[in-house]
């Protein structure tokens, strides 16, 4: 058995769906920004997200007074598209890998923050994005959002 197979059977059986999830997302997430752009697959992403009904909802890490916080079930769901990106056939760009997260959030009822920022590096324009839960980057280093100037709208 080799040390990857070994990895994956370590996760449990929902880490595993997540992380297949996430190779089948990855993909198709790209071809939706391929075939339509970004503001329809988003579109299209929150549309499939609400045809199913959540089941159950996430798991919550802590509540402080009243207020659920998902900290740490969106941090591990961005581990595991890292996972998926890495392992898997297919990595795609930050924004597709990003759009991923931002829908497995969705789907878990975790309201995550697709954040897009640009940049002009050595006379070149760049672009990133990233995905943050309640101001907290999860699929990034902390310091994105003053390395990249975000667009103060949230396109999740």
């Amino acid at each position: 058995m080799t040390n990857r197979l070994k990895k994956f059977l370590a996760l449990t059986a929902a880490q595993r769906r997540t992380v297949i999830a996430a190779m089948l997302l990855l993909p198709f997430t790209a071809m939706l920004l391929q075939v339509f752009g970004f503001r329809r697959a988003r579109i299209i992403l929150i549309w499939i997200c609400d045809l199913r009904s959540v089941r159950g909802g996430a798991n919550p890490s802590v509540t402080l007074g009243g207020e659920t916080d998902f900290y740490g079930q969106a941090q591990e769901t961005a581990r595991l598209v890292s996972i998926a990106a890495y392992r898997g056939s297919y990595s795609g760009n930050c924004l597709k890998r990003s759009m991923t997260l931002w829908f497995l959030l969705r789907r878990q009822g975790i309201e995550g923050e697709l954040r897009i920022g640009t940049r002009k590096a050595e006379g070149k324009f760049e672009a990133h994005a990233w995905v943050e839960y309640r101001g907290k980057v999860l699929n990034d280093t902390v310091d994105v959002g003053e390395r990249f100037a975000a667009f103060e709208r949230n396109f999740g």
